[in-house]
């Protein structure tokens, strides 16, 4: 018998009704503080027969050949057939204010039709940022994130072997050309754009510093004035700004995973006056098959007769409930896991609500 029923789990994460000061340094993001990043074309060798068939993947036998050449081995006319090489692009990013002779970590993926990177070691690899040029070089033993086994009828794969890390694996050979001591004015730029928290940050930084040097452009941009802040440099008034603690403004949103039946919400989301009505289905399908055989010495075969029986049952759900204006929408909620409401149907509830326009929040769907 095949049971059709929806039963998911319900995340309710608890909601406060103050929000908690938050440092500025995590709400924002500095004009000119960033990273940068790289990419770069590479091999990796020492793979024990799990690397790419160069005959499905010339672009490795070049790039091997191009090596070997470079390092005085002439393999003109050559044919390389060998399985412990894979070609990889190498992936990283340079954090801001990174200097030469430092180390980044890099992450290594297969490009052909290698089965594993484990074991791998990647070769001296030029990593390029957008401008065309070498800002580091990458070398290694690739960490790959999973592992593969195979015999003669079958295999197994477990994570993804094709990929991996190298902690440190590359040594910064070039800075970014960014002389941040000069700057007279920086922008604070929102991870989040919003007026209101915008302008607490203005009025929280002048309050720091007694003075007017935090100005709100928009809901994104804050510009806050060096110059004026009195500090001996730049980085002295942005390590004082960005530990300034905030409380900040937030959307009402609800966000619901249909696939996990996760539903989040802020304690800030309202409902309207709205009368709610719910009911539950179950779909029962049972196969019951019969074999009719032939009289002894007939001429005749078995013959499978199927039989099904399907029925639908309705259970009894949240009858005609009213719901009061000003609600929130934790205490709906609340009130539904009271009536033993199933995770799906409370999401089918809500963008019910939604639908009919009582649910004041951005609704999200996953």
């Amino acid at each position: 018998m095949r049971f059709f029923k929806m039963a998911l789990l319900c995340l309710m994460l608890p909601t406060f009704s103050v929000a908690s000061p938050i440092r500025i340094k995590d709400l924002v993001e500095f004009e000119g503080v960033r990273g940068n990043d790289l990419v770069g074309y590479g091999l990796v060798v020492g793979l024990n027969g799990t690397g790419d068939g160069l005959r499905n993947a010339p672009f490795t036998e070049e790039i091997m050949s191009n090596i070997l050449e470079r390092l005085g081995v002439n393999v003109t006319g050559e044919q390389l057939r060998p399985k412990n090489v894979a070609a990889v692009f190498v992936t990283a990013a340079l954090p801001p204010f990174s200097r030469a002779g430092g180390r980044i970590d890099v992450t290594v993926s297969a490009i052909g039709d290698a089965k594993s990177l484990l074991g791998g070691t990647l070769v001296m690899t030029p990593l390029n940022a957008a401008d065309g040029e070498i800002y580091a070089v990458a070398q290694g033993t690739v960490i790959a994130g999973g592992a593969s086994a195979e015999g003669d009828a079958g295999a197994v794969v477990q994570g993804v072997p094709t990929a991996g890390v190298i902690p440190a694996g590359a040594r910064v050979e070039r800075e970014i050309d960014f002389d941040f001591s000069s700057l007279t004015n920086l922008r604070l730029a929102l991870r989040e754009p919003d007026f209101t928290t915008a302008g607490r940050i203005e009025q929280a930084i002048n309050k720091s510093f007694g003075r007017r040097v935090a100005l709100m452009l928009d809901a994104g941009t804050v510009q806050f004035d060096i110059a004026r802040s009195g500090q001996i440099s730049a980085a002295h008034a942005l390590g004082k700004v960005e530990n300034i603690a905030v409380e900040p403004e937030r959307k009402a949103r609800v966000v619901v995973d249909q696939r996990s039946g996760t539903i989040v919400m802020g304690d800030d989301v309202r409902i309207s006056r709205v009368a709610v009505s719910q009911g539950n289905l179950t779909l029962r399908v049972q196969e019951t098959p019969i074999a009719i055989q032939p009289n002894p010495f007939a001429n005749g075969r078995t013959v499978v007769v199927p039989r099904t029986n399907a029925e639908i049952e309705e259970e009894p759900g949240v009858g005609l409930a009213e719901v009061p204006g000003g609600t929130s929408l934790s205490e709906v909620v609340a009130g539904l896991n009271a009536l033993g409401v199933a995770p799906r149907d409370m999401i089918d509830i809500l963008k019910s609500i939604k639908a009919a326009g009582a649910l004041h929040a951005e609704f999200i769907v996953r």
